[in-house]
């Protein structure tokens, strides 16, 4: 399976620019603490669907798409304390984004388990 053609690899990818979008306006003082660490978070997400496409086996796939979900969480987690600090004033539609992915990686979890 190639990571290029899967929807939740792009809509991940999308994801990350959008986070991007969003830092940039965060304080300078979040340079290196809730902006790099929501940075980093969203390139986890494709990052790790991608390297677990790259894996030879759908146990070793299935690990990555995990660590995947896992960093969408800690996305979904600093996007409500970025709402709380007043850093963004809301969130609604990349959190329904996160959900659409979230939801989409669970399918693909399903899919290799049962494949």
């Amino acid at each position: 399976m190639k990571h290029e053609d899967l929807e939740v690899w792009k809509k991940s990818i999308d994801l990350v620019t959008k986070i991007y979008d969003i830092t940039k306006l965060y304080p300078q003082s979040e340079n290196f603490g809730l902006k790099n660490q929501m940075q980093r978070c969203a390139i986890s997400i494709p990052s790790n669907i991608a390297e677990g496409c790259a894996r030879f086996s759908d146990k070793e796939t299935l690990n990555f798409i995990s660590i995947a979900i896992g960093s969408l969480a800690e996305l979904q987690t600093q996007l409500i304390i970025s709402k709380n600090l007043g850093y963004i004033k809301s969130y609604d539609n990349i959190m329904e984004e996160c959900n659409e992915i979230k939801r989409m990686l669970i399918g693909l979890s399903k899919y290799l388990k049962n494949k």
